[in-house]
């Protein structure tokens, strides 16, 4: 028995000591084999191969270039999810080789397929970022992510969010060629204290609710609260709605306040969250929801309540900025104005104009915008890109139709036609209009109609029109098929959708609308209907220089059918018409160097480089 007693305390003795040897040596063993790699997937390095790609092509059955894919139908088999959640149904992990083909013609940048070479990575200036193999006595591997700089603009967006829940976030940046306007570190680090804000005091936390009953119990009286808020009302179409939106978003940054929305059915499933951990939604129990007993603007400015004091201020006010005011940005823009407003915990505001000139105008603001925006024709295009993601329903849509086809095309044409007076405007006439803008500027070639057999044809353009009436987009296939092009082009046209007539308060009719907002921004060349809300977001998010069609509004012919634009940013169509001290406002260059009155509408304003 002796000698088995001792054999159990030098088993556990050797045991001991070989064990942690053991480990250590297949821990390292297995970390040397996935260690080089790490910051990249197979999908990285392969990014431009068409290798284990499924295209949209393949996955959409009966598409074809006369009828196009039926949005209507597609929309009607997608489920909606109103927070951009992930969508069992989308299969869009992956991009076509179509869009990736694409991406590397058309990028201004040189991609990542590029810069690697010999196992080097470079940057775009040619040095050298990073090698993908360790040399004999450095055995540390390369974190390189050459990706996440595209994914997030620059840095406009944050990192952190699920990217399942929101494709587009991520995948968007592949569709479209890089901006060359960067976001300044300053208006980086404001949407980062923003988004700090938002997670402390949005909806579903404490210092909400703390805040939001304060608000509520004394809101004929004021209170100092610990969050301010302003909740957006919508009003108008879509484009309307999008434009004025992005503006409620700087004011709400320039005065520390949480934005909080009133979507209602119509705008389900359009959007992802564009804020992390948290949501925009105003909850639809808030005793805010569609408040009309609260105090207004106009009647705070009628009191002339300018004072200090805040005894006399409510909690709550209601701004209308609508267009259809008789002077509806009266003051507004004015310091004192807003040093009123800052007192007040909570605005509800209502608009469908672009006033984001007026916070340029402002002296309370002027400073902090500058210093966001120091290229001021940028406004929208930054804040536009950062708060308007499609929803994962609409990004599947999107992305479907862009890669069965657009992504092939050697260049593309986004064409957006507006008619505001149907009834006085024969089709023949805006037709005309059309025809004359893009054939003179040479957008689209001349046909032959000498002939109708085909030439070498090797270029191809695709077309996208965006318009109520499909009788503009099948007048331009039977124009491209029957004849020949005299360039030797090939000139493909598409239309997602031809609704008739706008309809309001309608979720399938804006699913459309965005969709063809989007694919208009992705487009390398852009012509749009002057005053077209519409026009203005897809020129906005694609940094887009549009040519601008004349608005015709009866059986006219007018020269020049069209003018290109000086700037992508939307106009302001009814701006201030006094300055502070209740003069009018009449040489707005001179005192404004950075405000331009719009080509398409000359009482309204338009952000532009103080040296233009």
């Amino acid at each position: 028995m002796a000698p088995n007693s001792m054999s159990f305390p030098m088993f556990f003795v050797m045991f001991s000591i070989a064990f942690p040897v053991v480990v250590t040596v297949t821990f390292m063993y297995r970390n040397s084999s996935f260690g080089l790699f790490e910051g990249y997937s197979e999908g990285n390095l392969q990014r431009g191969t068409s290798q284990n790609v499924t295209t949209a092509a393949e996955r959409l059955p009966n598409v074809t270039e006369t009828h196009g894919f039926q949005l209507g139908r597609a929309i009607q088999n997608t489920t909606h999810d109103s927070s951009g959640g992930k969508d069992q149904g989308n299969n869009n992990s992956t991009v076509s080789s179509g869009v990736k083909e694409r991406q590397r013609r058309s990028q201004n940048h040189t991609s990542i397929e590029g810069r690697i070479k010999n196992n080097i990575i470079t940057a775009d200036d040619g040095s050298k970022i990073a090698s993908l193999t360790s040399s004999k006595n450095d055995s540390t591997p390369a974190h390189v992510n050459l990706d996440d700089n595209d994914k997030l603009l620059g840095g406009l967006l944050t990192s952190g969010f699920d990217e399942e829940s929101c494709i587009s976030r991520i995948q968007s940046h592949l569709y479209r060629k890089a901006s060359p306007h960067k976001p300044s570190p300053y208006l980086i680090s404001k949407l980062r204290n923003y988004e700090e804000i938002h997670t402390r005091c949005g909806p579903n936390t404490r210092a909400y609710h703390r805040s939001m009953t304060m608000i509520e119990h004394s809101k004929n009286k004021g209170a100092a609260t610990l969050c301010k808020y302003l909740i957006w009302t919508p009003a108008n179409g879509l484009g309307n709605q999008m434009i004025n939106l992005a503006a409620t978003f700087l004011y709400a940054i320039l005065t520390d306040r949480v934005l909080l929305v009133e979507f209602g059915k119509d705008k389900h499933g359009l959007f992802c969250e564009p804020f992390l951990n948290s949501t925009w939604i105003l909850p639809r129990k808030s005793p805010f929801w569609n408040e009309k007993h609260i105090e207004t603007y106009q009647i705070l400015l009628e009191k002339d309540r300018a004072s200090n004091s805040t005894e006399d201020l409510p909690s709550v006010l209601f701004i209308n900025l609508q267009h259809t005011r008789s002077d509806p940005e009266k003051y507004f823009h004015c310091g004192h104005s807003q040093d009123l407003l800052q007192k007040i915990p909570l605005l509800t505001l209502q608009s469908d104009q672009y006033f984001v000139p007026s916070l340029f105008m402002n002296p309370f603001f002027n400073q902090e915008v500058t210093k966001m925006f120091p290229e001021k024709e940028t406004v929208f295009h930054h804040l536009g890109r950062y708060l308007f993601h499609p929803s994962n329903e609409a990004w599947k849509l999107i992305s479907d139709y862009y890669e069965a086809h657009l992504a092939k095309a050697d260049k593309q044409i986004g064409l957006q036609i507006r008619v505001f007076s149907p009834v006085s405007t024969p089709q023949q006439a805006v037709m005309d209009l059309v025809l004359s803008c893009t054939l003179k500027h040479k957008i689209l070639p001349q046909v032959d109609l000498q002939t109708s057999a085909g030439k070498n044809q090797t270029t191809v353009k695709a077309v996208l029109v965006a318009s109520l009436y499909r009788e503009y987009g099948d007048n331009l296939k039977r124009m491209y098929r029957k004849n020949p092009t005299l360039s030797g082009e090939v000139i493909k046209v598409y239309q997602p959708s031809h609704e008739e007539h706008q309809k309001y308060n309608d979720n399938k009719h804006n699913m459309k609308a965005w969709i063809d907002m989007y694919l208009l921004s992705l487009s390398d060349e852009l012509v749009t209907t002057s005053l077209s809300t519409f026009g203005y977001v897809a020129q906005g998010l694609g940094n887009l220089k549009p040519w601008l069609l004349y608005k015709l509004v009866n059986n006219e012919t007018h020269f020049p059918p069209c003018e290109r634009d000086f700037s992508s940013e939307p106009c302001y169509h009814f701006p201030p018409k006094h300055y502070c001290n209740g003069e009018p406002l009449k040489d707005i260059v001179s005192s404004f160097p950075y405000l331009r009155p719009c080509k398409d509408f000359r009482v309204g304003l338009k952000m532009v480089k103080d040296s233009i």
